[in-house]
């Protein structure tokens, strides 16, 4: 062999070398992981079967193995060759890094260190609220610029920009961290915030109903350290944290809408089709299919894109989800919105995963009907579900009945037959449809509704009739941010105007009503008369789970009794615009042996034996003694 044909094969082995390099190089550029979700997860969970989506160019080419002693039980790949989805089996595995190796040919071409996390301790027995609770909700944008440094962010298009009603106004986690003093002093002992994960829609993304991605917390809200912190905090001043979570529908700018996992991760029609809103197609015997499909199926607006639950991939990214928030945040509770809009199999089978890993966990389902029967229907274990081999597995619904008449009742002067106080009777009269009614939600607003002064028009006395049915009756009340210091909205002037920004939640504000000082004289009226309720409404057993009696209307008067063995509180209002005298005997029943009895609104002391005199649009609150 001469010399010549020495340095051929020389050169051809560092060719060979370089090639497999450089091959090598190729594979691990073209396959960069994008993405991973859940990002991480949790040792010790009751269902130990984990899918984890890979996100990467063509990572669909590779096969995937682990180092460890996890099990890979199934590969998914879908018609996007971007997406992997591996599922393993963590039963019985400590907290541990798992390595998973992604191969071709034989060859390693790169791997992904992955976290199974210790979970807190007792954390699927974690306590939800219930009836003892009064919830505070808040749209964080309008409530308090806490941190003005993320008002803006590189990564997100909408800017800030407070001079225009329908945009960021930068609220934000700080804002709420800021204020939770305020919060609590109010009596709340609960609060649910609207969506924080990220909405990069080019405008109205404040609201983040609309979310672009739901691992991630809006930056112009902080960070997801900053949530976890929120939650750590709230629980210090013996509160609880309840998100907004959205089955339905992702925003449009979500990171998968531009490059779909598969085609029906979303239902899609031939023609945008947005829903007919019309939920009672779902349990309507009557009902044509198409109506059905359009209402499950539609898109609750063109920017919203309505997620297929039926597709198996899509149902069991939601749970995770929402199960990965609740150990990562250490949550108290769920808000669901546009809860019966989602497939019924799917978001029953979405709530059941939660129940099963949390059993005290509490969810709310926004269930926007105007039937007891429609919303009864939706009720875990509902008798009126079960006709149609149903169960919905929601522990809790939100009482839109009872909100339609708040809406109207304490304008109408003159009770009769279908006026006045009889709508509010005729509400609870119903309550035998719910299978737990003491697990409903009573408002007279939320963001989506006008707001209660501006229906009264800042009536003093109404407020005082509305948040007292809300604070007493069965149920969990809910008070929406800023009523009380008397702030109003008219929805016809859009959304923007029952969402306004909380007077001293940024600097320069004329006025700071988070504090005493800084109120005015008006806001303070609103603000002791709502503290001294909800603060009296924490220490009363009788009105948390307590039963309830209740007497049919008499002159636009309503009286009602809420009670337990050993407590009982007796309410009485007139909702007429004048003086009423009310004999006490016809309520015997339900007074017994009780003599007196303390308003706790006023601290005055009346004899219950005879009769009672109440001023015209009042209420009084005794407890009996």
């Amino acid at each position: 062999m001469n010399k010549f044909t020495s340095v051929s094969l020389g050169n051809t082995a560092l060719i060979k070398s370089i090639t497999f390099i450089l091959f090598f190089m190729s594979l691990t550029i073209n396959a960069q992981i994008d993405r991973v979700e859940p990002p991480f997860w949790y040792a010790g969970m009751h269902n130990p079967e984990l899918e984890i989506l890979f996100y990467g160019k063509n990572i669909a080419q590779y096969e995937v193995t682990t180092s460890n002693s996890i099990a890979i039980t199934n590969i998914k790949k879908t018609e996007n060759p971007n997406y992997l989805f591996v599922t393993i089996n963590t039963k019985d595995d400590a907290a541990t890094e798992i390595i998973f190796s992604f191969n071709k040919n034989n060859q390693v071409a790169f791997t992904h260190k992955y976290s199974l996390r210790k979970r807190r301790e007792k954390s699927a027995e974690r306590k939800s609220f219930d009836a003892s609770d009064m919830l505070y909700l808040i749209m964080p944008d309008r409530f308090a610029n806490g941190n003005p440094k993320n008002d803006n962010d590189a990564a997100t298009k909408e800017k800030y920009n407070r001079d225009l009603p329908g945009g960021r106004h930068g609220g934000d986690i700080q804002g709420i961290i800021k204020n939770l003093d305020y919060i609590s002093s109010l009596g709340a002992t609960a609060i649910w915030s609207t969506p924080l994960c990220e909405d990069n829609d080019k405008a109205y993304s404040y609201h983040t109903y609309a979310q672009s991605d739901v691992y991630k917390i809006d930056p112009r809200f902080g960070t997801n350290a900053d949530y976890v912190r929120l939650a750590s905090e709230i629980h210090k001043k013996d509160m609880k944290l309840v998100m907004d979570y959205v089955v339905n529908h992702w925003g449009i700018e979500h990171w998968m809408m531009k490059d779909l996992p598969t085609q029906d991760w979303i239902h899609q029609f031939e023609n945008y089709t947005q829903t007919n809103h019309k939920r009672s197609t779902i349990n309507d015997s009557n009902a044509s299919k198409i109506d059905t499909e359009i209402c499950l199926n539609g898109w609750f607006v063109n920017t919203m894109p309505d997620l297929n639950q039926s597709n198996p991939l899509v149902l069991n990214y939601l749970k995770q989800n929402a199960i990965w928030w609740i150990e990562y945040a250490d949550l108290d509770g769920f808000r669901v919105d546009t809860y019966n809009y989602s497939e019924p199999a799917g978001i029953a089978s979405w709530t059941k995963a939660i129940t099963d890993e949390y059993p005290n966990f509490n969810i709310v389902g926004e269930i926007w009907m105007h039937s007891q029967a429609q919303m009864a229907y939706w009720q875990k274990d509902s008798k009126i579900g079960a006709i149609k081999n149903y169960n919905s597995y929601l522990p809790s619904v939100m009482d839109f009945t009872l909100h339609d008449a708040i809406g109207t009742v304490f304008n109408e002067d003159d009770g009769s037959w279908d006026k006045g106080m009889v709508k509010v009777y005729d509400n609870f009269a119903n309550d035998f449809l719910y299978p737990n009614i003491n697990n409903i939600m009573v408002f007279a607003e939320n963001h989506d509704t006008n707001r209660i002064n501006e229906v009264y028009q800042n009536d003093f006395r109404k407020y005082q009739m509305t948040m007292a049915l809300i604070a007493t009756v069965r149920g969990i009340p809910q008070l929406y941010y800023g009523s009380e210091i008397g702030m109003s909205g008219d929805k016809d002037k859009g959304d923007a105007d029952i969402r306004q920004d909380f007077p001293g939640g940024w600097l320069g504000d004329e006025n700071n009503a988070f504090t005493k000082e800084g109120r005015t004289f008006g806001q303070n009226q609103y603000f002791d008369f709502t503290s001294k309720l909800f603060q009296w409404r924490k220490t009363n057993e009788a009105v948390h789970f307590g039963k309830m009696t209740h007497y049919i209307p008499e002159n636009n008067v309503y009286v009602y009794f809420r009670y337990t063995e050993h407590k009982t509180v007796m309410v009485m209002m007139n909702n007429s615009n004048e003086t009423r005298t009310i004999q006490t005997s016809r309520f015997q029943e339900s007074i017994k042996a009780y003599t007196t009895g303390k308003d706790i609104l006023s601290d005055l002391t009346f004899d219950i034996s005879k009769e009672i005199i109440l001023e015209p649009k009042s209420v009084v609150i005794l407890e009996l003694q």
